[in-house]
């Protein structure tokens, strides 16, 4: 393997592991397009990161956690389901952000591109994901049984309110870096996808998680690793992989009937 392609399959494996586990959480609750909404929202915050000069990264995270907090509070002001606020902040944010991001960055920023990072950014990247790992692994049975029974997960002491609120903020941050790898045009996809292709052959919770990951970190490597033989964006191409990967596990759901 080429050493320089070292950096961003590590990184584009971390990402994608991170971003699969948390996308089997969203598929339990319904939450299939949040994610997608959700990537919406960075890119004014990364347009006025350029603007300033800044890391985008800064300017999608910051971005972020402050969409999150109002949709966090107006959920629970309002009959709305969370994927009705979503939908309609983050779409708006979308737009705002196609008209304020530098036009030469336009593309990178809906697309992405990982192989621009520098390893500072990538050690930061996976760092990060391993800590946002480990706290979903930690949450896991919490999260699920909120997930899958708010009320029974109340009647046992669990807090929803404050369960629900730190699972968006790891989605933001999951979305955060994501956006780096596949733009915001793609995240959803990043998050979705891969938990989908799992769901579809899974037998418990524990090997849907796990298949989830191994679908999304396959997919990341296989999409560095063949962008750089043919000059192609990751982004896109990890997308086209992960549908493939879709598809088989259709396939081998509906020759198990």
């Amino acid at each position: 393997m080429d050493i320089n392609l070292l950096q961003p399959i590590l990184t584009a494996a971390f990402v994608a592991a991170v971003a699969s586990l948390v996308g089997s959480f969203a598929i339990l609750k319904r939450m299939a397009l949040v994610g997608d909404a959700m990537s919406h929202v960075a890119l004014p915050g990364i347009a006025i990161a350029l603007l300033l000069n800044l890391n985008p990264f800064l300017g999608a995270i910051v971005f972020l956690i402050v969409a999150i907090i109002g949709v966090w509070i107006v959920q629970y002001h309002s009959n709305l389901s969370i994927d009705t606020i979503v939908g309609v902040f983050f779409t708006a944010s979308l737009a705002l952000g196609a008209l304020i991001t530098p036009e030469h960055e336009l593309l990178e920023a809906l697309l992405g591109n990982i192989t621009d990072l520098s390893w500072q950014e990538s050690l930061i990247s996976i760092i990060l994901s391993i800590i946002l790992i480990a706290v979903i692994l930690r949450l896991r049975k919490k999260l699920t049984l909120n997930m899958v029974s708010p009320e029974m997960a109340h009647s046992i002491g669990i807090k929803n309110k404050r369960l629900e609120f730190v699972y968006l903020i790891i989605f933001a941050l999951v979305v955060s870096l994501g956006i780096r790898f596949v733009g915001a045009l793609l995240m959803g996809s990043l998050v979705i996808i891969p938990a989908a292709s799992a769901k579809n052959i899974a037998k418990s919770l524990n090997s849907f998680m796990g298949l989830s990951v191994i679908f999304g970190v396959l997919a990341a490597m296989a999409g560095i690793y063949f962008s750089s033989i043919y000059n192609l964006a990751s982004g896109p191409i990890f997308i086209i992989i992960s549908a493939v990967i879709f598809i088989i596990s259709l396939v081998i759901r509906g020759s198990r009937r």
